[in-house]
């Protein structure tokens, strides 16, 4: 499954249906109905709005490449849904868009044809039933009657019929029948994939991550495949030095983390509308990233003149912990970002914190003025961070559409990208200074390869980043890579390294 591609949506014309010329004209005119046909949907809807919510939302991921996470919420909040009904529209449509490989591989089993043959929008709604059948505790004759009336409510009153056709099939077998048979005669690695809704590659990714081969997978690659595809609990971070991890549960009702002091698990419920989140006393963060800035923060530096700096900023997260720490040690944090939207996030998450963020590119920080890199009597930077424009493959739990459309050619030059700004950030760290490497990828190319690479080339020391965190189990060092499986936290992986001083001559 992780070669699908959806049906293009070019302008060629369809098989069987003529008078479809392709030309401009045509396609102007088209274009114009389908919106006129589309609004007169939108307005008539099927009655249940709740799953005229999630299909709106399925629909423009699909058609428009539209983020599940931006738009939902603004969904929920037009159509006035709160409560239960937000948290199940939420668990179906996150639910339908990460088990989409899986959808679609039972979906043309019991249609008889790919699903590249079925209209997109008739598509999107056998897979949100599908998936209810499937996955969830919803009455099968609930979820195929709901389906087939969203299918009415959107135009294709034609397919009504094999909507209720195809989704009958698929209640006449239980889930666990539907897995062997997409499954059969599968190799046990893409076997292994399509069982947890992964693309062929990514479950590679993590093979190879695990010590697996493609004839001997790893043992625990169902485990991080059957992790990966659960929905991820929410993790806040208490900000250093305004609110504890004990008081920020105690007032969430969430309960303290694992493995660093400034985490919280929330159960269940919309973190945006907590007050101590609301208030900037702590944030939406996965575990794992606090443990990165941890990393950075309980690393030993010589000579420590508390000037630290964050190379890739965007969107704040990171950059507010370390500042909120900074402000007890009176220590200052430059942060680095290019994209002045992100900049303007990260301003946005460290106000009344000692951060002075720069637009710029972090591989030419001489480039950037303000900034206090090797020059003169400037030693550099005493911490660095180097939070790398990664793949993702380590939170696709979070991001539910994610893993459906990344390629393996994303890596190379994202590969690129990590070195470049690893040299960077080494070159802008003062001697006996301390550099940490993090990505949310398990990805070598992306982790360690990089990593070494760069240390051997400009004669970085690898400190044993493991020594930080002697709670921390399933870790080998000298790197952290995290596992949700193991960790309970995205994928993430990290690095530190150290700038030699130099030692006198003569």
């Amino acid at each position: 499954m992780a070669g699908f591609r959806a049906r293009s949506t070019s302008g060629e014309p369809a098989k069987g249906r003529p008078g479809q010329k392709g030309t401009a004209g045509y396609r102007r005119r088209s274009e114009s109905h389908r919106k006129e046909h589309e609004d007169k949907r939108s307005a008539r809807g099927s009655g249940d709005r709740v799953r005229d919510v999630i299909f709106g939302v399925l629909r423009q991921v699909s058609a428009q490449d539209a983020y599940a996470n931006l738009v939902l919420p603004g969904a929920l909040k037009s159509a006035g849904l709160s409560g239960r009904d937000a948290a199940f529209a939420t668990e179906l449509t996150y639910g339908t868009l990460r088990a989409r490989g899986l959808l679609d591989a039972v979906i043309a089993e019991a249609a008889g044809r790919p699903v590249g043959k079925i209209d997109e929008t008739v598509l999107d709604a056998l897979r949100l039933g599908a998936y209810q059948i499937l996955r969830t505790r919803v009455d099968d004759h609930a979820a195929v009657n709901t389906t087939v009336e969203l299918v009415k409510a959107n135009g294709e009153e034609k397919a009504a019929g094999f909507t209720n056709g195809v989704l009958r099939r698929i209640t006449r077998s239980s889930p666990q029948e539907w897995l062997d048979t997409v499954t059969a005669g599968a190799e046990p690695l893409a076997a292994l994939a399509l069982r947890h809704a992964h693309p062929l590659w990514v479950a590679e990714v993590f093979n190879g991550a695990l010590g697996g081969t493609t004839e001997s997978p790893a043992e625990e690659l169902e485990a991080a495949l059957d992790a990966d595809d659960q929905r991820p609990q929410v993790h806040l971070a208490a900000r250093p030095g305004q609110i504890s991890a004990e008081e920020l549960a105690l007032v969430t009702g969430g309960e303290e983390g694992r493995w660093s002091p400034y985490a919280v698990y929330l159960p269940e419920g919309d973190p945006g509308t907590l007050e101590p989140v609301q208030e900037g006393l702590a944030s939406v963060q996965d575990e794992g990233s606090l443990l990165i800035a941890l990393a950075l923060l309980r690393a030993a530096v010589d000579g420590d003149r508390g000037r630290w700096l964050d190379l890739c900023a965007g969107p704040g997260g990171k950059t507010a912990f370390l500042a909120s720490w900074a402000m007890g040690d009176g220590a200052r944090v430059d942060a680095v970002e290019p994209a002045e939207h992100r900049a303007e996030l990260v301003r946005t998450a460290t106000r009344g914190l000692p951060v002075t963020v720069h637009v710029g590119d972090g591989r030419e920080l001489s480039g950037i003025q303000g900034l206090d890199v090797p020059a003169g009597d400037r030693p550099g930077y005493d911490r660095v961070l180097v939070d790398a424009p990664c793949t993702g493959l380590g939170a696709l739990r979070r991001r539910p559409e994610a893993r459906w459309r990344k390629d393996a050619a994303d890596v190379a030059p994202l590969v690129s990208l990590q070195r470049d700004l690893l040299r960077s950030a080494l070159a802008a760290t003062a001697p006996g200074g301390v550099t940490v490497y993090s990505t949310c990828s398990p990805h070598p190319a992306e982790t360690t390869e990089v990593v070494r690479a760069v240390a051997e080339e400009t004669g970085a020391v690898i400190e044993d980043a493991t020594a930080l965190f002697p709670e921390l189990t399933g870790v080998d060092g000298p790197f952290v890579q995290l596992w949700p499986h193991r960790h309970g936290t995205d994928a993430m992986f990290f690095a530190v390294l150290r700038r030699p001083v130099p030692t006198a001559t003569g």
